[in-house]
């Protein structure tokens, strides 16, 4: 199913579009000057996309209209994939050295889905290791900018994680029964 998705820099264009805005259904002229792409390229990708069964068509008016259908079988999958490429997550991948070592680092899924919190204790991004502050700062401030909200982060050493893990501390049990979508490290390990 991948071969028949990710062959094209349209495709991955629009791709990137749709994961970006989960939940949103976009006009093929609209896609065509968000992608800064062919209105012939977009509109073959969008029949194919179409066809393989990841977007639906939608007539409103006299108009066409594309969005994504969630119940997919590779959803989530390309859902992480376009997070961890495009945005915060690509900020966090690229700039890891930089900001420090780093043993564990997740945007949560329900974040990643562009979903308001339920409450106001839940989290967008943990990380865990001996982090540069000034660093991460700068990060999370300009995806706030981007994205026009504040990201709810935390931040742990490995020994405050583990010493947490252990104790059976409610918020890092509550972290850790989140979905996610992990940046750095494995999620068996972080759960164990």
């Amino acid at each position: 199913m991948l071969k028949d998705l990710i062959v094209s820099r349209v495709r991955v264009k629009i791709l990137t579009l749709f994961f970006s805005y989960p939940g949103k259904i976009f006009h093929v002229r609209e896609i065509v000057r968000k992608t800064s792409e062919e209105i012939n390229a977009v509109r073959r990708e969008l029949l194919h996309l179409d066809k393989v069964g990841l977007l639906y068509k939608e007539h409103r008016a006299n108009r066409l209209y594309y969005g994504l259908r969630k119940d997919y079988p590779l959803y989530f999958e390309l859902l992480t994939i376009i997070t961890k490429t495009t945005g915060f997550g690509e900020s966090i991948l690229k700039n890891k050295v930089k900001l420090g070592k780093i043993k564990y680092a997740f945007i949560s899924g329900r974040y990643a889905r562009k979903k308001e919190r339920t409450n106001r204790n839940e989290i967008d991004f943990l990380i865990v290791g001996n982090v540069v502050l000034p660093e991460l700062t700068t990060l999370i401030k300009s995806e706030e900018v981007r994205v026009g909200s504040e990201i709810n982060y935390t931040i742990m050493s490995e020994e405050e994680f583990e010493f947490r893990k252990k104790r059976r501390d409610p918020f890092v049990v509550e972290i850790l029964g989140v979905t996610k979508v992990m940046l750095i490290g494995d999620e068996a390990e972080l759960i164990s």
